[in-house]
């Protein structure tokens, strides 16, 4: 019989917490359950705020916090589980990082650790109490981590710095909107 130790069984409590709190943030945004808006509510949302096509950033957001939420629960394919849940919080941190660090003036806390522990568990590993080890590691390799991590580095890089990109177009459209508008005015 296997002993498990305390750090399996933290490792265990955490990613049941994060993964499954991932798994219900992103439910709420693929199937409006527990209040979300759906993918149409979300989509319109992430428009509002520059993930543009809003549907597809929505879809995007919803599977990487549901599976990536879901499977960091389960312990399994860990390393690709906890990064593609830390793109997803790193795109929402984007969103939240003008309000300042605390949640409570709608900072970007909340975001950050949810990604700091889905990224803390990539690189741990999900402990002896997982489907991951239940199955020989063949979805944990240590490989996989730096790998996973990575791709999803670059691939939220680009997300995020396309979003900022569209919002300084937009800010700098609205600017000169306003500067014509009242360069009208004047000249009346």
């Amino acid at each position: 019989m296997t002993c498990y130790d305390r750090r399996d069984l933290g490792l265990l409590l955490l990613r049941l917490g994060a993964g499954g709190v991932l798994a219900a943030h992103g439910t709420q945004k693929l199937f409006g359950w527990f209040g979300g808006h759906g993918i149409e509510g979300t989509g319109q949302f992430m428009e509002s705020v520059g993930y543009k096509p809003g549907r597809a950033s929505a879809t995007a957001a919803g599977l990487a916090e549901t599976g990536g939420g879901t499977l960091l629960a389960l312990g399994l394919a860990t390393p690709a589980a906890g990064a593609a849940a830390a793109g997803a919080m790193a795109g929402a941190a984007a969103v939240h990082t003008p309000n300042g660090f605390f949640n409570q003036g709608g900072g970007y806390e909340y975001a950050a650790t949810l990604g700091l522990a889905a990224t803390g568990l990539a690189v741990t590993g999900p402990g002896r109490l997982s489907l991951d080890h239940a199955l020989g590691h063949i979805f944990d390799r240590g490989w996989m981590v730096p790998v996973a991590l990575g791709v999803t580095a670059a691939a939220t890089a680009v997300v995020v710095g396309t979003r900022n990109k569209q919002l300084r177009k937009s800010e700098r459209e609205e600017q000169a909107a306003l500067f014509d508008d009242q360069e009208s005015l004047l000249g009346e």
